[in-house]
Order: structure tokens, then sequence, then C-alpha cells
């Protein structure tokens, strides 16, 4: 089975949960893990940016590798993060990693250093080259500070053996058309814009890895099932309640707005790394007030 087929749906790309002191709350973790696992969710995102990868040590990414796995124990497929702007860095990670269980390696554009399209496509290329598992790209520039463009991503699917996919989080359903007109018959494409999820299902996706799916996940999976099978009217209306959700996850920070959820339905504490803080009071009563409607 091929990425695309292992991968079709959705994925959550979990939080990190902390306890009060900021050490990794494992106990939560494994809560959160039967809870997406349980309401449907087709796969596991871990170490992803919402898992605030990049203010956890090496030491704790391998423990929360290691302990995803043992809790996971085959449910369901495991994507793993692996990304940086040091291309030698992440060349190294996904060489030493235990990747042994993963899928693939889902791989972050890399950030602030604003390469070229051309020193996108070595980088990943290198990173693809060196990696054990098939690498999913990640496009996210509001947060990289560079688009990785169609072109780009394309050339990678055709020229790039252990490229399989893309998280598209461009926040551009154009460059998403592109992508799926021109890609690989066995090329995976994911969405990373929740509130973008519907429409591009319409547009041919294959599904999403998501912030939402953590705290929703049985909604937003089934969403994204009718949408597959398209039942757009069924896929409207579990998707309807969930956008003032969307604009509540994203309206400050990410993952601060889905720990302020999780943490109003007893999952977690709500507790996030400096540089990111906890939601604003007046954000967070409005979580509050989502989550007791129900």
């Amino acid at each position: 089975m091929n990425i695309r087929e292992q991968l079709k749906g959705t994925g959550a790309a979990i939080v990190t949960p902390f306890n009060q002191d900021e050490t990794v709350d494992f106990a939560a973790l494994e809560k959160l893990i039967n809870f997406i696992i349980g309401n449907g969710v087709e796969y596991i995102v871990t170490l992803g940016t919402t898992g605030e990868t990049p203010t956890l040590d090496k030491q704790e990414k391998l423990d929360i590798i290691n302990f995803t796995f043992e809790k996971i124990n085959g449910r369901v497929p495991v994507v793993v993060g692996i990304g940086g702007n040091n291309t030698r860095e992440v060349v190294e990670q996904v060489q030493s990693y235990p990747l042994d269980k993963a899928v693939a390696v889902l791989s972050a554009c890399p950030y602030y250093n604003k390469p070229s399209q051309e020193g996108i496509f070595q980088h990943y290329k290198a990173i693809a080259e060196a990696s054990p598992k098939p690498i999913i790209l990640y496009n996210v520039p509001g947060r990289t500070g560079r688009n990785m463009e169609a072109s780009t991503t394309l050339r990678l699917a055709h020229e790039v053996a252990n490229v399989a996919g893309i998280k598209e989080a461009g926040n551009n359903i154009s460059q998403c058309i592109q992508i799926l007109k021109d890609r690989p018959a066995d090329f995976l494409v994911v969405s990373g814009d929740d509130d973008l999820v519907l429409p591009e299902l319409a547009c041919g996706i294959d599904g999403v890895i998501s912030v939402a799916a953590n705290c929703y996940p049985k909604q937003f999976s089934d969403m994204v099932r009718a949408g597959l099978a398209s039942d757009f009217a069924a896929a409207k209306k579990l998707n309807d309640p969930l956008l003032e959700v969307y604009n509540l996850l994203f309206t400050e920070n990410n993952p601060a707005g889905v720990k302020g959820f999780l943490y109003e339905m007893g999952h977690i504490k709500n507790v996030v790394r400096l540089p990111v803080t906890s939601l604003s009071e007046g954000i967070q009563q409005k979580v509050k007030a989502y989550c007791a409607r129900g």
C-alpha cells in the first residue's frame, strides 16, 4: 500500500501536553492519543509544529516518538515530524531517529533562511535521499516566510523517488489545484488549512493533517470522509458548526488555541512553552462558551 492509500482521510497533528512545570505530561498524551483514535481519526502526526517542536529538546523528542509508538501500538499509522532550516541537521535526524514504526516523515520547509526555489528543492532532495521513510513535504509560508511554489512541489514529486506527498498549507486553493492537476498518480496531497478543507476536498485532495482533529476528532474526520465520498451536503452540515472553532483555534496562536479547547474539555493542562503564551482571557472565555454549548 502506498502513502496516498495509507494516509487518506484525517491525520491529527497532535499537541504535546505539558505539566505545570512544563515537563511533558505523558499521562495526558496517552489519554489524548486514545481520545483521537477512539473518535475515528485515520492517523496521528507526532512532533509536528502543533506539538511545539521548536521548544522541545532532542531527548524529549525521542521520548515522545517512542511513547507514541508504544501507546498507539499499530492501531493507526504514525507520521513523525522532522524538519528545520539546517539541512545537515535534518539529514542527521532522519538517519538517527527511531523511525522503524513510522510510515512517513513530515518535513516543514526551511524557515527564516528564505531559500530560493532551487534551495528548497535541494534541501528536500538531500533529506529524501537520506531518509529510510518516505518524505511528506510541508508548505506553510505563513510560518516559514517562503512559499514553496507548485512547480517546485511537482518537480520534487516527479524527480525525487522518496518524496511521497505534500501537506499544503499555503492558504491558496489555486496552488493546491495546480498540484492536484499535475501530480503523479500515487502522490499524496493533503490540506494543512482546516478552514479550507471542505472546498479543497471538492478539488480532489486526499485529506488533511489537522489541528482541529485534536479537539473535535469525530466531527472533523466524519466531515472529511463525507467529502471524500462526494457527499458535500453532509460534509457542509458537519463543517458549519466548526467554522467558529477554526477561527478560535488560530485567532492568536497555534497551539495556544487548540490547547485552550483541550483544557476546557478536560484532556490536558493549559500550559504552553515560551515564546508561545496561552490564549488571552477574552478568547479563552469564548472557547469556554463554545465548549459549554456542546
